[in-house]
């Protein structure tokens, strides 16, 4: 039986500090009259209401969009860079309004959001960086008389999918290089979170960017929304966030206009953690990996594998651990742990952990929603998952650890790749041909060794397998928004 208790509530100083936030956000859009409510998940209250577009406001949307791109492309680089600078000034100088933002949006503590706004805004710094660098290639012909010269382009118009969990730092990471690369951009963020990508994209144009460029529509009917958008001939670009079923329906909706696609999909992150690991690492590691962002992060760790040898001490060390994780509201000082994103995340959290018991997992901490008010999980550690339990194999998407132990290395490898999904893998061992020799094995497009958050924006983040074609960051992200163009340079023979 759950048992009931009272959460740390909002520290009325900030809560009042965010109703003043949303009391100035600007939402409403010409002609779009329709709205709906965007909610607080640490207390289920309405916060704002949005403009819900339908399938012909989103069209009217792309053609905004693609009338601001054809002026967007024509410009210098130089141009692009300065303006993208200007905006990652403005993320940070309104650091502490988006902070509010996301934690009234999406629940995740204040400390949480101030983080990802860092994170999220060097996407931005890093595209300025970029958009002066953008490639190309002069060779001779092999057998002579020509020169071979290739540059890249702006794909063109590109529609963006975005998630729930990292409302700035997802907005950003796409927004961004299809800016450098030269361009325009429809982005629609998930309904859960859209007030964040909002007031994100007004401080874009006040850096700058013209003010049709970059296009939010805000709708609860995303297939309608879809079909629509990557129906125009207008669109050549589709990038997307989320789940690997949603995925394939995009991959086969821009399979028509044959699009240039970029897909980050479902994760079921392998941790493996060796005997000769540092204990302090190993825990401090998984525990990032697990309870950052709530678990709610496609790379969070889902499968935890722990080497005999150690398994006991770590399963020990990261229950006490969890057990002194503040629960509260984001807004409430000293949270560590938010709100999940709704009462349907709960009740899928509370239903893996039900069946791994009844499947002989041993719980040892958690394991309970702690309150009626808002959608709250308990950190929850549960030890000798058994592989036919659900959470073996479901991307679990919340506070939860799930240990399974291993004897050997070949059979930790063999079940951290027994999945359709590869995105990312963690390996803690202190033994460096280990660490790259497992690394080398996963099937998994990154891998965290001896640290349990990877991400970077100097490094290409993405997956393999149904985990998603195309990659994120570095200058690889730049490549999915620009396409190449090859010249062949006829030379005139001399005498």
């Amino acid at each position: 039986m759950t048992t009931m208790r009272t959460l740390p509530d909002a520290d009325p100083a900030v809560l009042a500090d965010s109703d003043k936030v949303l009391a100035n956000l600007h939402l409403a859009v010409p002609g779009v009259t329709r709205t709906f409510d965007v909610h607080d998940p640490a207390t289920g209250q309405v916060i704002a209401q949005v403009p819900d577009f339908n399938a012909r406001q989103s069209l009217d949307a792309v053609a905004r969009a693609d009338a601001a791109g054809r002026s967007w492309a024509a410009t210098n680089t130089r141009h692009r860079a300065d303006i993208l600078r200007a905006w990652h000034d403005l993320i940070l100088s309104n650091a502490e309004v988006i902070a509010l933002l996301i934690t009234r949006e999406m629940g995740k503590p204040l400390a949480e959001a101030r983080a990802e706004i860092s994170y999220g805004a060097d996407f931005v710094r890093w595209y300025a960086e970029e958009a002066v660098r953008p490639g190309g290639n002069l060779r001779d012909a092999p057998a002579g008389g020509a020169r071979l010269l290739t540059r890249r382009a702006p794909v063109g118009l590109s529609v963006l999918i975005t998630p729930w969990n990292f409302p700035l730092a997802m907005a950003t990471r796409k927004i961004a290089p299809a800016l450098a690369a030269g361009c325009p951009v429809v982005i629609k963020p998930a309904p859960h979170t859209p007030l964040t990508t909002i007031f994100a994209v007004q401080l874009a144009v006040a850096a700058g960017v013209p003010e049709d460029l970059v296009q939010v529509v805000t709708t609860t009917d995303a297939p309608s929304f879809s079909t629509a958008v990557l129906a125009d001939p207008r669109v050549r670009k589709v990038s997307f966030t989320g789940s690997t079923a949603v995925g394939k329906v995009l991959l086969r909706l821009a399979a028509d206009n044959v699009l240039k696609s970029s897909m980050e999909l479902g994760g079921n992150a392998p941790l493996l953690i060796f005997d000769d690991a540092d204990l302090e690492r190993a825990v401090d590691g998984a525990f990032a990996a697990k309870i950052r962002n709530g678990g709610q992060s496609c790379i969070a760790a889902n499968r935890i594998f722990v080497q005999d040898g150690i398994a006991d001490a770590f399963v020990e060390a990261l229950t006490e651990r969890l057990a002194v994780v503040k629960v509260g509201n984001g807004l409430a000082p000293g949270v560590g742990l938010g709100p999940v994103i709704d009462h349907t995340a709960v009740t899928r959290l509370t239903g893996l952990v039900e069946d791994a018991t009844s499947r002989g997992a041993h719980l040892l901490a958690g394991g309970s929603a702690p309150s009626h008010l808002g959608s709250f999980f308990t950190p929850t550690l549960l030890d000798h998952v058994p592989a036919d339990a659900d959470l073996a194999h479901t991307e679990i998407f919340g506070p939860i650890a799930a240990i399974q132990r291993f004897s050997q290395q070949d059979e930790a490898i063999a079940r951290a790749n027994d999945t359709e999904h590869g995105l990312a893998g963690y390996v803690f061992t202190e033994n460096l041909d280990r660490a790259f020799n497992v690394a080398d094995h996963l099937a998994t497009g990154l891998v965290g060794i001896n640290q349990g958050v990877p991400s970077n924006a100097a490094a290409p983040f993405g997956g393999v397998k149904q985990s998603g074609l195309g990659r994120e960051g570095s200058s690889e992200g730049l490549e999915e928004y620009q396409e190449i163009r090859y010249y062949n340079l006829a030379l005139r023979p001399t005498t």
